[in-house]
């Protein structure tokens, strides 16, 4: 189960980073410090977190895709290595989102287990 959280935090960072390049620091901090709720055990809060990621996913790296390639073609420079790019950051986001079930489904069990 660790290496689900490692990669839920680690999504979250990514997201956390892109903030703070256009120096939204409070946003940056709350998606730094979002990891923290896996400590509070409850599968709603898991499922908040989850939901995050799926927005963020469209919202973060999907417009921020869209836009930075549109400026791209614009400017005609090379932009296939960045869609690629913000493709696997997109994708790598959406299976953080899926390792979330991972959790839930754990702690599920081991709540029946005691």
């Amino acid at each position: 189960m660790w290496w689900r959280i490692l990669i839920i935090s680690l999504a979250f960072l990514l997201i956390g980073a892109h903030f703070m390049r256009y120096g939204y620091i409070l946003a940056c901090s709350l998606f730094a410090l979002a990891p923290l709720l896996l400590f509070i055990k409850h599968k709603f809060v898991t499922r908040l977190l989850q939901v995050t990621l799926l927005i963020s996913t469209l919202l973060v790296w999907g417009v921020s895709g869209y836009e930075l390639v549109q400026m791209r073609l614009v400017l005609e420079q090379p932009w296939l290595r960045l869609g690629m790019i913000i493709s696997a950051v997109a994708t790598f986001t959406l299976i953080a989102a899926a390792c979330c079930n991972g959790i839930i489904t754990k702690r599920l069990r081991a709540k029946t287990l005691f």
